[in-house]
């Protein structure tokens, strides 16, 4: 794709269909959990494989990081078009909104899986007093996995924060020029080799990093964990960025083969650095934490811009089943993880293969969240909440995508 064939005012299919990717694999994500070979989760599965680790780390090492960058340009589309003041309204309603609508109830479906879990594995004496209820505050407040609404409300905070005083910078236009340049000379071949170099200072220094999880998920506190600031961070500003050069998105998508090479070598050689499934800290700045946050960083952001320009490729053409997936995907995420425990918690000591199980877990609390978005959500107030005016999807023309410059 050229910059003449993505308009400013062109809906981004491909992003669209890479934004549904990241939320809906979430389900998989977490419903591959529980077959993990050892317990790092509330749900331990009698069928358990090395490979559902596989899977998790390949999921988790470029999904949000490619959600994030997404988010970026798509706050700058917005917020071009819709100037400060409503981009802060419509961003308190459908993301700040619903993490205060919704975290209770999910809170409470989850609770309820982890009850029923001790229940099943005869973890509750029967007549005993039940333990003592965790005491919360601000620092390890549990934000579960609707924690990407509360550092993306962050995000847009800092971007209007910063808006006035770059608007005066560049009151002639010369400075948005520059930081345009400069834009273009970030993307290329190279791109994921400089993204990732602060992130590599942030995971080297940083005493509490799983290797395994990448980019630190910060699911607990109202202060996110620094280096998922940084890693995340950094996919939004980059993504905010691409908006102002719609064509380099020809050129990502271009580059796609070489950084999905990268992605998947850097990948392999991050989850072996990492030990596999082991969720024990590299506390020392080491040299092997130095390479081993070089090479998971440099994944990190390679995997994301190999989804983006892949979906870029491929994705791009007006379908109305990418655009339903698309618009229900944030409710499926919402949904999703209290139904995918209490699956989990079901099927635990069915005599299946852990793939089955999977399959089982994943296409079903799909399917449940799915019937539920089209029965009690696409057409009404909820849809509205969460997706805004549903525009009637039309066949239209299409330019067929062509080869970057």
């Amino acid at each position: 794709m050229t910059a003449s064939h993505i308009k400013d005012s062109e809906r981004l299919h491909g992003l669209d269909g890479l934004r549904a990717a990241a939320l809906l694999l979430g389900v998989v994500l977490h419903a591959s959990l529980s077959f993990f070979p050892s317990q790092i989760w509330i749900v331990a599965d009698d069928s358990r494989s090395i490979g559902a680790a596989w899977l998790f780390f390949a999921i988790h090492l470029f999904r949000m990081a490619a959600f994030f960058m997404i988010a970026g340009l798509f706050a700058h589309m917005m917020l071009a078009r819709k100037g400060w003041a409503a981009f802060a309204r419509d961003r308190l309603i459908r993301i700040t909104g619903v993490l205060g609508a919704f975290w209770l109830p999910v809170m409470a479906g989850i609770v309820t899986a982890l009850v029923w879990n001790a229940h099943a594995n005869g973890l509750v004496t029967p007549g005993a007093p039940p333990p003592p209820p965790p005491t919360y505050d601000w620092t390890n407040v549990p934000l579960t996995h609707l924690w990407f609404l509360w550092v993306l409300t962050l995000f847009y905070a800092v971007t209007l924060l910063l808006r006035a005083p770059f608007a005066r910078l560049d009151r002639t236009g010369g400075w948005g020029r520059m930081v345009d340049r400069a834009t273009g000379a970030l993307v290329g071949p190279w791109t994921p080799a400089v993204l990732a170099a602060p992130l590599v200072l942030a995971l080297w220094l940083d005493p509490k990093w799983i290797a395994f999880f990448a980019v630190p998920t910060p699911d607990a506190g109202l202060i996110p964990h620094p280096s998922a600031l940084v890693g995340f961070g950094l996919a939004f500003g980059f993504g905010f960025l691409l908006d102002r050069r719609r064509d380099l998105l020809g050129r990502i998508a271009a580059w796609s083969p070489l950084f999905l090479i990268v992605a998947v070598v850097a990948g392999v050689a991050a989850y072996r650095l990492a030990g596999g499934p082991v969720v024990t800290p590299m506390v020392e700045p080491t040299s092997q934490k130095a390479i081993t946050a070089a090479v998971t960083a440099l994944a990190v952001y390679a995997s994301a811009l190999a989804a983006m320009g892949l979906c870029l490729r491929f994705l791009s053409t007006r379908n109305p089943v990418q655009r339903y997936l698309s618009d229900a995907s944030y409710w499926v995420y919402i949904l999703h993880l209290p139904l995918v425990m209490l699956a989990q918690v079901w099927v635990q000591d069915w005599p299946a293969p852990w793939p089955i199980k999977l399959a089982g877990v994943s296409a079903g609390v799909l399917g449940l969240c799915l019937v539920s978005y089209e029965l009690t959500v696409r057409h009404g107030f909820m849809g509205r909440w969460l997706n805004g005016r549903r525009i009637p999807w039309r066949r239209a023309p299409q330019v067929a995508p062509a080869a970057a410059e």
